[in-house]
């Protein structure tokens, strides 16, 4: 159904991300260890996203994150750049030609396998991305384009009970960049981040990651929904069927679907969690039953 990885750390080359290790990325597209009946292979396509400062004229971008530490400008921001291709991850160039000379301190990658009956395309390949954000999902919801249409409804009707305004007034689905699932998944978590606040309904990507899972399982409860969020500073991640591993250190966190060498500090994260990770810092938290996601 797909595999990813979210990195964060020292400046690492993007390209690298994808191909490190004796079971990289790269590899699990031909020789993934764990889809779980999620398919035999991951060869629709692939994406990466990695995050760049960038200047903000007037008034503060919402989308984008606070200054970077010690760059010296207040407007300086962290905006997410990407690349996409439907083809099969080993037959482009541009991985070691091109995203080898990019560099940063965070990456999202993402390999495909494309649900039947969903179109292989460039903009049906994760990441997603819109300012800093940049999202991605291994898994599917069956039956999804009435699931998705019921959860924004019902999101906007429990946000209107605590007297908040409708999430999803001016938003329509067809917006979604390809008619998959999870680019349609992308439209309403993307909205549900430009409106966070604090003490508000949706008040931290954390909180809208649960809110959108438990969502989805009221009217879809065989959906798989390993999400993967990253803003260039933290990763938030959901384990819905699908496998996740972690690897932080003092200077690094990574989670991927797969442990991407034999590195022993990998450990498996259990199903149902809901995953906030920064180098040296882990947070795994059962996901919400309810409407209100963990903070």
């Amino acid at each position: 159904m797909c595999r990813h990885l979210g990195y964060l750390g020292p400046t690492v080359s993007v390209g690298e991300m994808l191909t490190a290790g004796t079971h990289s990325l790269r590899t699990q597209s031909w020789a993934p260890r764990d889809m779980r009946g999620g398919g035999t292979v991951n060869a629709d396509g692939f994406g990466v996203a990695w995050w760049r400062a960038a200047e903000v004229d007037g008034t503060r971008n919402p989308l984008a994150t606070s200054a970077l530490p010690g760059d010296g400008s207040p407007n300086s921001t962290l905006i997410a750049s990407r690349y996409r291709n439907a083809a099969p991850i080993w037959t482009d160039p541009a991985v070691e030609e091109v995203l080898a000379q990019l560099h940063s301190t965070a990456v999202l990658g993402s390999i495909r396998s494309a649900t039947v009956g969903m179109p292989i395309e460039r903009t049906a390949c994760a990441p997603f991305t819109s300012g800093r954000w940049a999202f991605s999902h291994n898994g599917a919801v069956p039956n999804w384009r009435p699931v998705v249409t019921a959860v924004s409804s019902d999101l906007d009707m429990a946000a209107t009970q605590v007297g908040a305004t409708r999430l999803f007034e001016t938003i329509q689905l067809l917006e979604a960049e390809a008619p998959t699932d999870a680019a349609t998944l992308w439209v309403l978590l993307r909205q549900m981040l430009t409106a966070m606040e604090p003490g508000g309904f949706v008040d931290s990507p954390a909180t809208a990651l649960g809110l959108l899972v438990s969502g989805v399982l009221r009217h879809a409860p065989n959906a798989r929904l390993n999400f993967l969020l990253g803003d260039g500073e933290t990763l938030w991640a959901t384990t819905v069927h699908h496998s996740l591993s972690a690897l932080i250190t003092d200077t690094v966190a990574v989670l991927a679907s797969e442990p991407y060498d034999d590195d022993p500090n990998w450990q498996s994260i259990p199903d149902r969690s809901l995953v906030i990770a920064r180098p040296g810092q882990l947070s795994i938290d059962p996901l919400p039953d309810g409407t209100k996601g963990a903070r």
